[in-house]
């Protein structure tokens, strides 16, 4: 059968020939990401040949960005998004321990957008070469009547790989152990609703233009931070690290506890480190319970560690904005984490 021009379906929304073109660009960047283990790309499914492991144990992950990508749309910026969904799923694998190898995105709006998908694809595009990962594939849907113009959908999927004998499970963390935080660059990916909420941003989105002498820059520019990737910082000390915990949604309250055994429990001096002004601009404007806050953001810290005292020198020296915030406990009342 000879193609047609599917007039039909372009009346229906969805417009074939500019899928095609959108995917050719997608096609051209991702191939500036491909590792040497990459066979190919363009079948119906992709392929990625494993070596270099005697017992190889793939780790994988899923997450989306969020109602952040609201705020990337009202502003007209949306590569920052995409290398905050790339960085995010890197994150998750990386609390087991696991190297990323090959990640693809899926991108979903009511009609394509050319200009703002290639905006997107080039923010995935920059992360995935920052952190060595393949962008292999993924799926660009056009779906008019689901999502509305300028607004879309992106999540990412993210395989890695581990020795066995080198997963990070936190079975080893014990009392007396102690808890390293690094920096966040913001609300990272989490929390976004309340946001725009408390700032009013849904009903008067000039307010992202708006700035703040605490912040340094207008509401909007500090709210597309990008998601910060630990991967090249960790890395060279993985061998000296018990226990991670990404601070996603859920924040302190709900990330802490999910690298630890059972029969202890996390003290976080939160007096340790500096919260960023974001944080207690949100709290302020918001009205907002100081417990509720560590139950949603990250706080300033986006990433915890668990070494034992011993190692505590080596890893800090290795990571200078790192900061010792706290210490593996007995836990008391049945709490996996206590904040004060």
């Amino acid at each position: 059968m000879e193609p047609t021009t599917n007039k039909a379906y372009a009346l229906a929304g969805v417009d074939i020939s500019i899928a095609d073109e959108v995917k050719k660009i997608i096609a051209q960047q991702a191939r500036t990401t491909f590792r040497p283990e990459v066979i190919g790309s363009e079948f119906f499914g992709s392929m990625f040949q494993l070596k270099g492991y005697r017992e190889p144990v793939l780790v994988s992950s899923t997450d989306g960005v969020g109602t952040k990508l609201k705020i990337a749309s009202l502003l007209g910026k949306n590569d920052t998004v995409g290398s905050d969904i790339v960085n995010h799923c890197v994150n998750d694998i990386l609390c087991s321990g696991a190297e990323p190898l090959f990640f693809l995105d899926y991108i979903a709006m009511g009609k394509l957008a050319p200009e703002q998908v290639e905006a997107i694809i080039s923010g995935i595009v920059k992360a995935c070469r920052e952190t060595g990962c393949s962008l292999v594939g993924g799926e660009t849907a056009e779906m008019p009547g689901i999502y509305s113009q300028g607004n879309y959908d992106l999540v990412g999927f993210i395989v890695g790989v581990v020795e066995k004998k080198e997963i990070l499970d936190g079975s080893a963390i014990a009392p007396n152990d102690v808890i390293i935080g690094l920096p966040s660059s913001g609300l990272h990916t989490n929390g976004y609703s309340l946001a725009r909420r408390v700032f009013g941003i849904d009903a008067s989105p000039s307010c992202l233009n708006r700035s703040y002498p605490e912040l340094g820059r207008t509401l909007g520019e500090e709210l597309l931070q990008v998601h910060h990737c630990y991967y090249q910082q960790i890395k060279p000390v993985l061998p000296l690290i018990k226990g991670i915990a990404h601070i996603t949604g859920g924040g302190f309250v709900g990330n802490i506890p999910r690298m630890l055994p059972e029969g202890v429990a996390a003290h976080i001096r939160k007096d340790s480190w500096d919260i960023l002004p974001i944080f207690k601009l949100l709290q302020k404007e918001g009205n907002i319970d100081e417990e509720e806050m560590y139950q949603v953001f990250n706080m300033g810290i986006g990433m915890s560690i668990v070494c034992s005292l011993q190692q505590v020198a080596r890893i800090v020296g290795a990571l200078p904005e790192a900061r010792v915030i706290g210490e593996i406990v007995e836990p008391k009342d049945k709490k996996r984490i206590t904040i004060d």
